[in-house]
Order: structure tokens, then C-alpha cells, then sequence
């Protein structure tokens, strides 16, 4: 099967989120499967400086946009580690920024018309590099243009009449909405822009299109496959979801296990695995200590935070329960990210009254993350929405016990302690239903009374977490069956 993955960011070259971790595994995963697959992005000041190879090609395009046509080229690299071609779509207009979609948290004025620009390319492309595709496999707004244009405009073109379109929805509360007269950056005909295509509440809604003009459509677990197609998690678009839902499957992200690994893990300073995973943790735990200026205390649990610093993740819930967790219990937190302004200042305010147990850096750092990963008793997630979440997972492979939100990809992936659990060993975290204060704090207790009092116990859900298989192998598997079912037109 050949495969092009149009995404709008790609590890290591350009990242804001798990959609580039995505981007970078899953068409490996699916190359190890013996498909030929490769990817297009934009070639962001970003990409061009991460330090990877990549040339130029003799490829050039003129793309119509509105009353004028805008000029670009393809370069073209490869992803790390594979052979996988990767095609970067170059126009300094667009894409020469500091920032990919936004600067200081202000979004780009003329987003709409970068993201016309790149659909576009992505068609382009196919023809101008002879690609023969069977699957044209888009991801979140940025490409939701994409199965429209192949629709409305390539699909009699030759090269186009056998592709199939498959849409992924990695955060559905980012839509790519934008005022009514940006349909005329498209160049689709204004016959398209109704409740039936690509207008939404009177705006055009980019997201909503590709859920519209896709063949398949897929989100990144199958219970928040589930929810989306509620009012309470479908952000209003769970009414075209519905109609939508004989095409539509939830499949779990995995992670890249060449690179979250604790047998190769080239950031932390102890390698383990199940067999030595309690001689050597400590050692983790000691070092991120020492890096995030901790007092180096063994007997007092690490509770690790990585990601955006957003209320969807509960971020504020966790800056409330900090300091009745370090005044009363002598639990350490650290905590790696950006994200909301009074959420980044809430957290330093909390490091600089509690220096010996509160660390925050707000970045994101390779580095730092593997190190709270490996180093970490307990990973806080309580997200009030979770479309998947890969922090859990890279958890469950570290030995460090994740206390999460059920729901989305968390609710799929972290099972909470009973004894039925422990008796069958699927137990591997702590998790709770409510989204407030009292089912964090909940969580926490009985993360930390476990820790603290029934060594046998956490012994065991550590070990039942490292076992399990989250690589990208199965994941890829039931793709490449989703994209057989779409092709078969569901049989």
C-alpha cells in the first residue's frame, strides 16, 4: 500500500505537541509493516534549523490563492532512523516565522491562507513527484482541506481517481474556524460552503470539512472515539460525528520505543528495565533531584509533570492540591511545560513558597522530560479531557505509576487497583471519575498510602505497566485495517 502523511508538524523537526510524535512514529510503524509511506509538512524556520538533512528539490509549484498566485518549492529529507522520504513544503511567506501557528500566543492573522497554501501542496505533490497513492492520510485542521480539494477538484484528474482519504482527529477542540469570506482563499465554489460541507455556525470550520469530504475518519482512542460523538466532549460538531459514525474508529496511539525507553534512554543516568527497575530507578530519582534542586530525599515520593499548562490538562487542579500535599505529606512535584500565562504564574508562585518540594521549568526539553519520566514515583495527568495522551504511556514504560482522569485515551490505558485488578495484573495506576478537587485529591491518597505503606502492591503495578506493549506496531496494524475497511467502502 502507498501511503502519504500530511501533517502540519513532524519530530524532530518542527513540534508544539503529540500530533509530531504522531507524525513521526506512525509512518514508521506502518514502513516496518512493509507499506511505502511517506510524509509532507511545512518547512517552518523551525524545521529548517533543527540540525536535519535536508536538500532541495527541482520541484516548484504555483498555487492560487484568491486574486493572485503564490510560488513555492519542495525540499525534502527523510525521518530519522528510516528510510521514510519526508517532503517539507517551502514558502518563506508563510512559513518562515518564529512560531508555527502562533507568536507570544497570538495566532497568526492570515492562518487560514497558510493552511490553504499547504492543502494545496499536498495535491500538488502527488503529481509532481509521480506519487502513485492509495491512501491520502490527513491530521487535524491544518489539513482538513485536503479530502475537500481532492473531492471537489483532483478526484477525475488522473493520478487522483483511486485515492482514499482518512482523516485524524488528535484534539477535536481545535477546529480551524475562521470568518466566512476566508472561502474565498480555497478556491472552492461557494456551493460547498453550507451545513452539509464546510460552513459551521456561519464561519468556515476546516476541521468540520475534512469530517465531511473524508472516506474515513479516525481520533486516537477508542473512548474518545466514544465521547466525541456526545454533547459533552463533541464540541458541537458530535452531530456530524454521528452521521459520520460507520466511518469513524477510535485507534490508541503508541509510543516510539527507540526513543522512551529505559534500556537505551540516552538522557537518564541508570538504564533498567523489569529485572533491576528497583536497584536502579533510585538513581533516576536521586539525579532528577539534584537537577531540579530537590532536596535528595529517597522516603519522599516525586510526583512528575509534563505538558501544556492548560486547564483541559487540570493543570489548575494540580496547582490547588500542591500545597496541602507539601505542607502535610512532604511530597515533591516537578514540573516541565508552558502554556497558560496565570497557570505558568500560579506554579512559579508555588516553587518560590515551597523551594524544598515545588520545581517548575517552564519549557519543554527533551532532556528534562526523560528525566522526570525515569526519575518520578507517580505522573499527575488529571486532563478533564484526554484524546489519548502519551505522557501515561511513556509512565507505564518507565516504572512510574501515573494518577489520571478517566477519560479518553486515559480511561483506555490506565486501570486502577482492586483486587480483581491485581489478581488478573492488569492493574498499572490510579485513576478517578470527577474532574475536581476532591478526585485528584483522592487519587493522590491512594497513590501515596500505597507508596508509603504496601511496598508488595506497588511493587506490582510497576511491574504490570512495564510489561505492557504500547509500541506502534499494533496501533499501525489496525490502521492499515482501517484504511482496507474505508478502500472496501466497509466491508
Amino acid at each position: 500500500m502507498n501511503i502519504l502523511f500530511a501533517t502540519s508538524e513532524v519530530y524532530p523537526f518542527a513540534k508544539t505537541g503529540g500530533l509530531a510524535d504522531v507524525s513521526a512514529a506512525l509512518p514508521a510503524a506502518l514502513s516496518r509493516l512493509g507499506h511505502n509511506t511517506c510524509v509532507i509538512m511545512p518547512a517552518y524556520q523551525k524545521a529548517l534549523r533543527s540540525g536535519q538533512d535536508i536538500r532541495p528539490l527541482d520541484v516548484n509549484f504555483a498555487i492560487p490563492i484568491w486574486n493572485k498566485t503564490v510560488y513555492g518549492s519542495l525540499l525534502e529529507s527523510r525521518l530519522p532512523g528510516t528510510d521514510v522520504p519526508l517532503y517539507l513544503v517551502a514558502q518563506e511567506q508563510y512559513f518562515d516565522r518564529d512560531g508555527l501557528y502562533n507568536h507570544k500566543n497570538t495566532d497568526f492573522s492570515d492562518n487560514c491562507e497558510r493552511f490553504v497554501f499547504l492543502s494545496r501542496a499536498v495535491l500538488e505533490s502527488i503529481r509532481l513527484l509521480n506519487l502513485n497513492i492509495d491512501i491520502l492520510h490527513t491530521n487535524d485542521w491544518q489539513t482538513g482541506l485536503v479530502p475537500a480539494y481532492l473531492e471537489v477538484m483532483y478526484r477525475r484528474s488522473e493520478g487522483y481517481k483511486n485515492i482514499t482519504s482518512i482523516h485524524t482527529i488528535h484534539n477535536l477542540a481545535y477546529q480551524g474556524a475562521f470568518w466566512h469570506w476566508d472561502m474565498a482563499l480555497t478556491g472552492l465554489g461557494w456551493e460547498n460552503f453550507t451545513p452539509e460541507g464546510m460552513e459551521f455556525y456561519g464561519k468556515l470550520n476546516l476541521l468540520k470539512t475534512a469530517l465531511m469530504f473524508a472516506d474515513g475518519i479516525t481520533t486516537v482512542s477508542p473512548t474518545y472515539a466514544s465521547e466525541i460523538q456526545t454533547s459533552d466532549f463533541g464540541c458541537a460538531l458530535d452531530g456530524v460525528l454521528r452521521h459520520r459514525h460507520d466511518d469513524l474508529q477510535g485507534i490508541l496511539n503508541g509510543i516510539d520505543t527507540e526513543l522512551w525507553n529505559p534500556r537505551i534512554d540516552k538522557w537518564i543516568p541508570a538504564k533498567y528495565d523489569e529485572t533491576n527497575v528497583f536497584e536502579q530507578k533510585p538513581l533516576c530519582k536521586a539525579a532528577l533531584q539534584r537537577e531540579f534542586g530537590l532536596p535528595e530525599r529517597a522516603e519522599s515520593p516525586v510526583i512528575g509533570v509534563v505538558g501544556r499548562l492548560a486547564q483541559q490538562k487540570g493543570v489548575d487542579l494540580i496547582a490547588e492540591v500542591i500545597p496541602y500535599w507539601v505542607e502535610d505529606h512532604d511530597v515533591q512535584w516537578v514540573v516541565l511545560g508552558t502554556g497558560d500565562l496565570w497557570l505558568e504564574q500560579r506554579l512559579q508562585a508555588l516553587a518560590e513558597l515551597y523551594p524544598n518540594n515545588v520545581a517548575v521549568r517552564l519549557e519543554f526539553c527533551d532532556h528534562s522530560s526523560h528525566l522526570i519520566e525515569a526519575g518520578s514515583d507517580m505522573f499527575a495527568m488529571p486532563s478533564r479531557y484526554e484524546p489519548c495522551g502519551l505522557n501515561q504511556l511513556y509512565s507505564l514504560a518507565y516504572g512510574t505509576l501515573p494518577i489520571v482522569r478517566q477519560t479518553g485515551g486515559l480511561a483506555d490505558t490506565i486501570t486502577h487497583p482492586t483486587p480483581d485488578t491485581l489478581a488478573d495484573g492488569t492493574a498499572n495506576g490510579f485513576s478517578f471519575r470527577d474532574a475536581d478537587l476532591g478526585g485528584l485529591n483522592w487519587a493522590i491518597d491512594q497513590a501515596i498510602r500505597c507508596y508509603t505503606t504496601d511496598c508488595p502492591t506497588w511493587q506490582q503495578l510497576i511491574l504490570n505497566g512495564m510489561a505492557q506493549d504500547f509500541s506502534w506496531q499494533h496501533s499501525a496494524q489496525q490502521y492499515i485495517d482501517f484504511y482496507d475497511k474505508i478502500r472496501n467502502n466497509g466491508e
